[in-house]
């Protein structure tokens, strides 16, 4: 099923499942009518990009951890693409890297570029050593900041021992370093375990190259299956979390590989001795001083110990809850990634699916270090007090009212004028496909949104697979397709079939057109619930064929507006362009490049975008595009001109103020008034005034 987090977040790496900054206290926010980004509802507070101190900082999708001996913790900041630095006081900087702008340069601290860095450690002098997983490199960072590449072919994934940069690695995502000043490497897609000398010599310590499996024995002759976390202790044992496995393994100085704790090829959670116990996709792993082992346990949400003799037990979180809770007991963690010990007593987590790093006490008290909890919820209030999770799609009626797809919720929420949210329809953590009156009903994931002039609201229930109307009065039907059948039938009513419905816009008489995204095609609905295919071919899609009907190609397509003359407009996500189709069914390009991601003003083919969702087209035929993977919000006008009027392109977060401000993942738009309009960003709802 198509899912938010795996249709934009894909653009950035491929470990960003895991895929909204706060910034008011750096910048005023405007009122409503002044030029710029303010809050209508919701809450900014989540992922971003921001140095600061504690909890004001933003981290996106922060992944491997480590701590020298003076107490500053080194983070792996993976979607920021940059290595980060917390000193003793919570303070956090860019240690190297430039947050947003991905590259494989060598060089002093902003000169330096990575490309979604994974693994982290630290010797005893203070040199940090990284595994850029997406540049297929190991790169070593001075204490003054300065990058070098230790190891590796610069993009080039592959399995060669050597020297130096003669070597290479796929996909590498641990790195720990020992005593001597040794590096090993969990080599993740070449299923094996590498080893760097302090002289540059790169060997394969144990593991296969390309195969996989979870024979234990001597180097060469044992398998792994995705190693991704690595350790070594005082004695020169390497530790591996073997996550493919849900294994933790174990290498001894003479290469022997045995299975220490873990039941090979089960995710399960059980406490319990060596292979008694169950792990579930653990990455980090870490040693200590007493002959512990830490390990995240990522697929379980936990963090779990394992004693000298191989006693498993669960030392914080609860398996199979995820959450973002600080305490003991209560403690909550989302898809905990890097772990390392913290010199003075306790344990750093990279808690990655809330972007944060969090602090464990010996006593097992879980706080929050750096970087904000996530502001998600199902909260109806005023403003900031309101809560949604993961809004997609947004429409704006005449009077000033919005109505929300509020899609990690599986309900529709209504924003008054004055900015008072209210839940509409559909029953909040509940989804499913009842037809119903207001939160009687339920959905299952809705994405698209829109409204007519006599205030009915429609529907993509992506979920469901089906379209739904609800009236003025918070009725709800099932206006076309069955809800949980897939499919790409034209027909009428419960006769026609769609798969995952993404992109919703009505007409001025009624007629609803579907972007329906896991087809590849354009559809229209009748007010009297008959289906047809408008353009494009169920099930093709390709490079962004132009043409009439079956002849044209999407490739997922997530957002579609309809202008008064009924002429519609398409976000092509999965081409990255804008396409136009006549009410004929004549598709064509009206901007953006095909299949080629940028971010680029200028006119026509000539502009770029990166997984345009949202979109809308005002009266006078200027179109606005939710650019979702460059973080901005940009305009076309009717001759084809591009210009970013919003957002701080490949910079993510939420910077409410004067323009450009930041914008984190922007999927839905609404024209809201003359030079406004409102758009989902994150589990907010900003408003972007123009003038």
């Amino acid at each position: 099923m198509l899912r938010l987090g795996l249709i934009f977040r894909r653009q950035e790496s491929i470990w960003s499942r895991l895929l909204i900054f706060f910034l008011t206290f750096l910048i005023a926010i405007p009122a409503f009518g002044q030029a710029g980004l303010a809050l209508i509802a919701g809450n900014t507070s989540g992922p971003g990009a921001v140095d600061a101190v504690g909890t004001a900082t933003r981290f996106r999708v922060p992944a491997g951890i480590a701590a020298d001996a003076a107490g500053n913790v080194y983070v792996a900041d993976t979607g920021n693409h940059a290595i980060r630095k917390i000193d003793r006081g919570g303070g956090v900087s860019t240690f190297a890297g430039t947050m947003g702008i991905v590259g494989g340069a060598d060089g002093p601290q902003n000169m330096a570029r990575f490309n979604t860095p994974v693994g982290i450690a630290v010797d005893a002098a203070g040199n940090v050593y990284v595994a850029d997983t997406g540049n297929h490199i190991i790169r070593r960072i001075s204490p003054s900041g300065v990058t070098t590449t230790v190891a590796g072919t610069m993009q080039v994934g592959g399995s060669v021992d050597g020297v130096g940069t003669a070597a290479q690695f796929n996909a590498p995502t641990g790195i720990a370093v020992d005593a001597a000043n040794n590096l090993y490497v969990a080599d993740a897609f070449n299923h094996t375990i590498r080893r760097i000398s302090s002289t540059g010599v790169v060997t394969t310590l144990a593991g296969m190259p390309h195969i996989s499996g979870s024979d234990d024995g001597t180097g060469q002759a044992a398998r792994f299956n995705t190693p991704v976390g690595i350790a070594v202790d005082t004695a020169a044992n390497v530790y591996v979390a073997d996550a493919g496995n849900n294994t933790v393994r174990r290498i001894d100085g003479a290469g022997v590989v045995t299975t220490l704790a873990g039941m090979t090829g089960i995710p399960a959670a059980n406490d319990g001795i060596g292979t008694i116990a169950g792990f579930n996709t653990p990455f980090g792993i870490a040693a200590d001083n007493t002959g512990n082992l830490w390990v995240a346990d990522t697929g379980n949400f936990t963090v779990r110990r394992i004693s000298a003799d191989g006693t498993v037990t669960t030392f914080a979180g609860i398996a199979g809850s995820f959450g973002n809770e600080d305490g003991t007991a209560e403690a909550r963690f989302n898809a905990p990634y890097g772990i390392a010990v913290n010199p003075s007593g306790g344990l750093y987590i990279a808690d990655t699916g809330n972007h944060t790093v969090r602090g464990i006490s010996l006593a097992g008290a879980v706080t929050t270090y750096a970087g904000p909890l996530p502001g998600g919820g199902s909260m109806d209030g005023t403003g900031a007090a309101a809560r949604f999770t993961i809004p997609f799609g947004i429409a704006a009626e005449a009077s000033g009212t919005l109505y929300v797809s509020d899609t990690g919720n599986h309900s529709i929420r209504k924003i008054s004028p004055a900015g008072t949210v209210a839940t509409f329809a559909g029953t909040a953590g509940s989804p499913g496909a009842a037809d119903g009156s207001g939160v009687a009903s339920q959905f299952n994931l809705p994405y698209g949104i829109a409204v007519d002039t006599i205030g009915n609201v429609y529907v993509a229930d992506t979920g469901n697979h089906v379209i739904r109307k609800i009236t003025g009065t918070g009725v709800v039907t099932t206006m076309a397709g069955v809800a949980g059948q897939a499919g790409n039938a034209d027909g009428t009513g419960l006769d026609a079939r769609f798969n995952t419905p993404a992109g919703i816009a009505v007409d001025s008489a009624g007629t609803v057109y579907v972007a329906d995204t896991g087809n590849h095609t354009i559809r229209k609905v009748t007010s009297t619930g008959v289906v047809s295919t408008l353009a494009g071919v169920p099930g093709s899609f390709s490079s962004g064929a132009d043409g009439t009907g079956p002849a044209a190609r999407f490739n997922t397509p997530l957002g579609i507006a309809s202008d008064p003359g009924g002429t519609l407009y398409v976000a092509d996500s999965g081409n990255h362009t804008i396409r136009k189709v006549s009410p004929a069914g004549v598709v064509s390009t009206v901007a953006g490049s095909v299949e080629t991601a940028g971010s680029l003003d200028g006119n026509g083919r000539q502009a770029q975008f990166n997984t345009p969702v949202g979109i809308a087209v005002d009266a006078a035929g200027t179109i606005y595009v939710a650019d979702t993977g460059n973080h901005t919000i940009r305009r076309l006008t009717p001759a084809g001109d591009v210009t970013t009027i919003a957002g701080t392109p490949n910079v993510g977060g939420v910077a409410l103020g004067a323009l450009p401000g930041n914008l984190d993942f922007p999927v839905g738009l609404a024209l809201s008034g003359p030079n406004s309009m409102a758009v989902t960003s994150g589990n907010s709802v900003i408003k972007l005034s123009l003038q």
